[in-house]
């Protein structure tokens, strides 16, 4: 459940969108969520208490100076950013076995209580398991829940993205019969057709990737975002189009990937 992180913080996002990670190969959502509340420059407002992600605490990873460095993180997280009716929850641990679909029920249940329009779910997938049309074309995909697809249906056409294939149950035996494969997805595809199936509004965007170096899928993956959001704009021209220098690195991420990290990022 949500936990404010004072008695003044609100409790209710009515009409905001939420955006999350999955916990998935390469923690490429969770990284994408990092620039996003860094860029922005979001506050936290609250936590998300569950027992279902491994437990965990650490220094603030969005540390600007000295003062505020020691601030304590946990595993999962809720910063708010009314200016932009955004609000985003960060998942930074794994889940506990068999807890995926509890996570999911709690996640849903918060969404509807906290009256939040809509929710998009940032995602990964294995590149390996990809099949040869997927192979041919972008490794970036997303995916409309009913009640969403009335709405931005058309602005995803005029983006020309590309939905999420499905995939045969049998291939080459019966290809007429298919289902959504998301492998490496974590609990993407769970919370998506929980989502339908609630009439939740939500729109997932993924990126195929490997494990390895997942700086440059993280970027994309959030470039992807804002093409939709317009969370941040290149100021030095009229294009749209960002790159690596406009998103603003969190401090943990120089502790973590240290010269890992492309000169353009520092």
């Amino acid at each position: 459940m949500f936990v404010p992180c004072s008695t003044a913080a609100r409790r209710d996002f009515k009409g905001f969108t939420l955006l999350m990670p999955s916990v998935s190969v390469g923690n490429v959502g969770q990284l994408a969520i990092d620039l996003v509340i860094s860029t922005l420059d979001m506050p936290k407002v609250g936590y998300f208490y569950t027992d279902c992600l491994v437990p965990m605490v650490g220094n603030n990873p969005y540390a600007t100076a000295e003062e505020n460095s020691t601030e304590l993180s946990i595993n999962a997280e809720v910063y708010s950013l009314p200016s932009k009716k955004l609000v985003v929850l960060q998942i930074r641990s794994p889940f506990i076995k068999n807890k995926y679909r509890s996570f999911s029920q709690t996640v849903l249940s918060w969404v509807k209580s906290s009256k939040c329009a809509r929710v998009i779910l940032l995602s990964s997938s294995h590149a390996y398991q990809r099949d040869d049309q997927q192979l041919h074309s972008t490794p970036l995909r997303y995916l409309l829940s009913p009640t969403i697809q009335k709405t931005v249906g058309d602005q995803m056409q005029e983006l020309n993205w590309k939905e999420m294939e499905k995939v045969a149950v049998y291939p080459e035996i019966n290809n007429a019969e298919k289902v959504l494969h998301i492998p490496g997805g974590g609990i993407t595809k769970l919370l998506f057709t929980e989502s339908c199936s609630k009439g939740i509004p939500m729109a997932v965007l993924l990126k195929f990737c490997s494990e390895g170096d997942n700086i440059p899928d993280a970027l994309a993956l959030v470039n992807y975002l804002n093409e939709w959001l317009q969370l941040i704009k290149n100021e030095q021209s009229s294009s749209t189009t960002t790159t690596a220098s406009h998103w603003k690195i969190p401090s943990s991420w120089k502790l973590l990937f240290g010269s890992g990290l492309p000169p353009a990022l520092f």
